[in-house]
């Protein structure tokens, strides 16, 4: 198990069913809080994110595909057990192991678990059970299948990204999976301490119904109620913002990009004093922030050229020494050898069982004065049959010998 088995949720036991990233997600941000993960896997397949490169070589399988570095990072911190829910057999070794546990992640198509007789009216009503879809589990869009680019773009996300003269650009990751598991992972805590530990405890769990288009539909600013107010319908920008100027990705002389935000009077200032160009700050054009907005062109053109004409580094120090807001945009490589993110231990060596160390991102928030949990590696699909399904649940080898002859495990 992950080494935050002594955190805060020490002693939650969650079940993750889901497959792919949103509701393991989850599952793994509630682990690295301290729960154990069990991960239920459909013997012989597993998940799909085995399936999903970049691969590196299996020195266990040296003619196979390889071992994804999605998986290595995304499987990381649970046991892992196979279990078909096909099947009336593994239907009944999974309501077992519900039985033990508090909370279980699933990101089935609506309906599905309830096919399986493994649906929340089949569990134990103590249990929380976070159900993630991409149109959520009501409604005439529940049934539809879809993945995460549904979600930003149903959401009205992946409308607003990227530049008003091009097709709309997907964000560079799986945004609504990632942030659906955020929401949904919250949410959980919120049942279980209604269930536990609120001023008026119920004993029992919840149905948390998160779905992707949600997760993205309640991180767009103003859009519904500028529409729902003034008709306006909001339309991609770039990387600048209509009414804030200046404020872009800037070129720079050695091929990169410095993110500068200097839309304020005072760090416009500030930014004006580290281009060395003082007497743009009295001048008239750009004496307001709505003058900057007007003239955004203008503006961001003179800071462009500036940008343009030295290296990335240099632009960031000189900004950085006259307090204007600046990032470079960091690749992998920059990440891994930045001194900030190695001294506040953003970065952590994974020691996974098939390819050794890996490193990867560090459990995201963490607490102050405690330990940073390292997780453990992902599972080998099947690894913890029986630990789990005789330790826990209570089979004796002879039925879990059984099952296994009969693909149940």
């Amino acid at each position: 198990m992950a080494a935050s088995a002594g955190g805060p949720l020490a002693g939650l036991r969650v079940i993750d069913v889901g497959t792919r990233i949103a509701a393991p997600f989850c599952a793994g941000l509630l682990g690295e809080m301290g729960a154990e993960v069990i991960k239920v896997e459909q013997p012989g397949e597993g998940d799909f994110m085995r399936e999903i490169g970049p691969f590196v070589p299996d020195p266990a399988d040296p003619d196979g595909r390889g071992y994804s570095l999605f998986w290595a990072v995304e499987g990381r911190g649970r046991k892992g057990v196979t279990c078909n829910l096909r099947v009336p057999e593994g239907q009944e070794l999974f309501r077992r192991l519900c039985a033990t546990a508090d909370v279980v992640c699933e990101n089935f198509r609506p309906g599905t678990m309830e096919k399986w007789h493994v649906g929340p009216a089949d569990l134990d009503p103590r249990l929380v059970m976070v159900r993630i879809s991409v149109f959520g589990q009501s409604g005439p869009n529940s049934p539809r299948p879809g993945l995460d680019r549904l979600g930003i773009g149903y959401g009205g996300l992946l409308h607003l990204t990227g530049y008003p003269d091009r097709p709309p650009v997907r964000v560079g990751v799986t945004v609504s999976d990632y942030l659906t598991g955020v929401f949904a992972s919250q949410a959980a805590l919120a049942a279980l301490y209604r269930r536990d530990a609120g001023p008026r405890a119920t004993g029992t769990g919840a149905v948390v119904d998160a779905y992707l288009y949600g997760s993205v539909l309640r991180i767009l600013e103003w859009t519904i109620a500028g529409y729902d107010r003034l008709g306006i319908v909001r339309e991609r920008e770039g990387n600048r913002l209509a009414n804030s100027a200046p404020l872009d990705n800037y070129p720079t002389a050695d091929g990169r990009f410095v993110c500068i935000v200097a839309g304020s009077d005072a760090n416009y200032r500030r930014l004006c004093r580290a281009m060395g160009r003082e007497d743009l700050i009295d001048d008239p054009r750009f004496a307001r922030l709505a003058d900057r907005a007007s003239r955004s062109d203008e503006i961001n053109g003179i800071v462009a050229a500036w940008t343009g004409s030295l290296p990335s580094a240099e632009i960031e120090a000189r900004c950085i020494e006259h307090d204007v807001p600046v990032a470079t945009a960091y690749t992998a490589a920059d990440i891994a050898a930045d001194p900030h993110m190695a001294e506040r231990g953003d970065l952590v060596t994974v020691m996974d069982s098939t390819i050794g160390p890996v490193r990867q991102q560090a459990p995201f928030p963490r607490f102050v004065g405690e330990p940073l949990p390292v997780p453990a590696g992902p599972p080998k699909l099947g690894e913890h049959n029986d630990e789990v399904w005789c330790g826990l649940v209570g089979l004796t080898p002879d039925e879990l010998a059984a099952h296994r002859a009969a693909g149940v495990v």
